[in-house]
């Protein structure tokens, strides 16, 4: 089994290999019992959404980390992963302004994803 952190960063850059955009992480421990972590990403259209989905997918599995929970489709334009101690937020832009867990979990810590990140090329 992998580390919260571990997991994360492995998901970030899952999600930033497929170019999923506004990528944010909030360490969530100290105001829910949820997840220590809750990744929040953009996708910018459903057919990007399911690729987000799935390479998350394919990297927790990799770490020993099968998804518990799935929620919602790409047709819906939220999907919910939950990884126990990491839960994965994808949306749609117009679902991600609609639901803004951005400011419904404000009181969680951002940490910073830039030492997660894939390396671009020059």
């Amino acid at each position: 089994m992998a580390e919260a952190l571990e997991l994360t960063a492995a998901l970030c850059r899952a999600l930033d290999a497929k170019r999923g955009m506004k990528l944010e992480v909030l360490y969530t421990t100290e105001v829910t019992s949820l997840a220590d972590y809750f990744i929040m990403c953009t996708a910018g259209s459903t057919t990007q959404l399911r690729a987000l989905s799935d390479a998350c997918e394919e990297a927790a599995e990799k770490l020993g980390e099968p998804a518990l929970r799935k929620e919602g489709e790409r047709e819906s334009g939220w999907i919910a992963l939950d990884f126990n101690t990491v839960i994965v937020h994808l949306f749609l832009p117009e679902k991600r302004e609609f639901y803004d867990l951005d400011r419904l979990w404000r009181e969680a810590k951002a940490v910073d994803v830039s030492p997660f990140l894939t390396k671009k090329e020059d």
